[in-house]
C-alpha cells in the first residue's frame, strides 16, 4: 500500500517545520535555476505558490511517487497551468523525477512543457494551460471519486485573476449542487496579473463573498505561513459542501526584486538577476 498522509490534526512540530520550510527554500531555488536556464516561463506566479504546494505534497496529500497513476491517489490540478516552474520543481523535489530534468523545461521534446502536460510528466494529473478550465475538470474527478466509492481527495489551484473566467463560476455553481465536499478550490490570491492588479483588469469585488454565495465554505488564510496552511487544509470541513481556500500571496515572494511587481508576472530570469535571487535566499535559509 503507498503511504498515506500525514495524521490530520496531528499539528506540526519544530522537524517538520524545519522540513518543510527546507523544501519551500529548495523549491524556491530551483524555480528561478529553471527560468533562468530556459529564459521563458513565469516566476511572479510560481514564487507566490511555493509555500501552497510544498504544503499539499510534503504534508497533506495522500501520494506516492513510486506509483504515479496510484488509483486511490489525492489528485491535484494546476489551473493556473502558467505556474509549470513551481510545480515541476515540486514534483522533482517529491521524487516523480530527477531534479536535473528541470534544465528541459519548456525545451523541444521535453516531459516539462511550459503547461503540464499529463501524458507526458509524471505525476500531473490533467493538462493545462487555457485559464479556467481546471475547476470543471476537478468537479468531475470529485464527482467521479464520490460515484465510485473512493476515498481521494481532489484538490484544484487557481490564479485570481483566472476567477475572472465564466467558467470558473459554472463549475462553483455545480460542486455544492453535487455535494463536493471532497473538493478544495486554492486560489492563489497575489491581486496581481499579466497586465496589472486585478482590480484594475477587472475587479472581482469580494471574493470571498462569490464562492460563499455559490455554496461553498470559504476559509482565508496566509499563503506563506506553511503551519497555517498545513492546519486548515488538513482540518476537517462542512459536510456537503466543497472548500474553496482563499490564499494571500506575495507575487513574487521571497525575491525582492520581484515582490509585488506586475512586470515580472512572465520575465526571463537572467544571469544578474538570478545571482542576487539566491544570494537573498541563501541569506533567509542562514536565518
Amino acid at each position: 500500500m503507498p503511504p498515506q498522509a500525514h495524521t490530520a490534526n496531528a499539528g506540526l512540530d519544530t522537524h517538520d517545520m524545519t522540513r518543510l520550510q527546507g523544501e519551500a527554500l529548495a523549491i524556491r531555488r530551483l524555480v528561478l535555476k529553471t527560468l533562468n536556464k530556459s529564459q521563458a516561463g513565469h516566476p511572479g506566479g510560481s514564487l507566490s505558490a511555493v509555500e501552497i504546494l510544498t504544503s499539499l505534497y510534503f504534508q497533506v496529500m495522500r501520494i506516492d511517487p513510486a506509483q504515479p497513476n496510484w488509483p486511490e491517489r489525492d489528485r491535484f490540478v494546476l489551473s493556473k497551468g502558467h505556474a509549470s516552474p513551481v510545480y515541476y520543481a515540486t514534483l522533482a523535489r517529491r521524487g516523480y523525477f530527477p531534479e536535473t530534468e528541470l534544465a528541459t523545461h519548456d525545451t523541444l521534446n521535453s516531459r516539462l512543457q511550459g503547461h503540464p502536460d499529463m501524458r507526458k510528466t509524471p505525476g500531473v494529473d490533467m493538462s493545462s494551460g487555457s485559464l479556467g478550465q481546471g475547476l470543471s475538470v476537478c468537479v468531475g474527478l470529485a464527482l467521479g471519486a464520490k460515484m465510485a466509492g473512493h476515498a481521494y481527495r481532489v484538490y484544484c489551484m487557481l490564479g485570481d485573476g483566472e476567477c475572472q473566467e465564466g467558467q470558473v463560476w459554472e463549475a462553483a455553481m455545480s460542486a455544492p449542487k453535487f455535494g463536493l465536499d471532497n473538493l478544495t478550490a486554492i486560489v492563489d490570491w497575489n491581486r496581481l496579473q499579466l497586465m496589472g492588479t486585478v482590480d484594475e483588469i477587472m475587479p472581482t469585488h469580494s471574493l470571498p463573498g462569490l464562492w460563499r454565495e455559490m455554496g461553498w465554505e470559504v476559509l482565508e488564510v496566509d499563503g506563506h505561513d506553511l503551519m497555517a496552511l498545513v492546519k486548515v487544509l488538513q482540518a476537517p470541513h462542512s459536510a456537503g459542501k466543497p472548500l474553496a481556500l482563499l490564499a494571500h500571496t506575495v507575487k513574487g515572494k521571497g525575491v525582492s526584486f520581484m515582490e509585488n511587481r506586475v512586470e515580472w508576472h512572465a520575465k526571463p530570469v537572467s544571469g544578474e538577476d538570478l545571482k542576487q535571487a539566491l544570494d537573498e535566499l541563501s541569506q533567509e535559509g542562514a536565518q
